[in-house]
């Protein structure tokens, strides 16, 4: 029996088309050559974090929010961003009993930002709080160890088999497969995908 339910954020909960439109400008190429090269780097199974090498060589990602932050253009996403389901999903679990948490790759900022939005949730997290990203193993420990059951009860959700999926079944969780925005393309038809069933995998 599924316990808890934790969703991932970008592409899960959140569209974040506008917030990399916004890393095109800062980098001053054109936006659909940015989505291009995103959606290339994450068909090879890369980190997000290559297609700004390919713009800007040695591109030190931290080092640039922080820049974008000082002159006043920092990374941010609000309720418009949320995608329509996406709130009224949330509810609907936490109507039915089920411990709902958040918990992605995401910065301090950003999770400062989720809270801010009042999501019906138990737990937001970020792998800046926790200090560890996925795919590592231990972000899914630490995703067990926040929720009130065994892993075997909770169900991850998340938009890319090689950092949420996979990962997360290898830590025990039931996953499921959210097929969104800039990533969900690439997923669909890669081994370990599949159609939702009654039983989640």
């Amino acid at each position: 029996m599924i316990r808890a339910v934790v969703f991932d954020v970008g592409e899960c909960l959140v569209d974040e088309t506008r917030e990399y439109g916004t890393w095109a400008d800062w980098l001053g190429v054109p936006r659909h050559a940015f989505s291009a090269m995103f959606g290339a780097v994450i068909a090879r199974g890369l980190d997000y974090r290559e297609t700004f090498q390919v713009f800007a060589p040695g591109f030190d990602l931290t080092r640039q929010r922080e820049a974008r932050a000082e002159v006043g253009r920092p990374e941010t996403f609000g309720e418009d961003d949320l995608y329509p389901d996406a709130r009224p999903a949330l509810a609907e679990l936490r109507g039915a009993g089920l411990w709902v948490g958040i918990a992605g790759n995401q910065t301090v900022r950003a999770g400062g930002t989720l809270r801010s939005l009042g999501l019906p949730s138990d737990m937001i997290a970020t792998s800046d709080d926790w200090g560890v990203s996925k795919p590592d193993p231990k972000f899914f420990h630490c995703v067990v160890e926040a929720a009130p059951c065994e892993a075997g009860e909770i169900l991850y959700v998340g938009g890319r088999l090689d950092n949420d999926i996979m990962p997360a079944a290898g830590v025990g969780l039931r996953t499921a497969l959210v097929r969104r925005g800039s990533v969900g393309d690439y997923s669909a038809g890669r081994p370990g995908s599949r159609p939702c069933s009654d039983d989640a995998d």
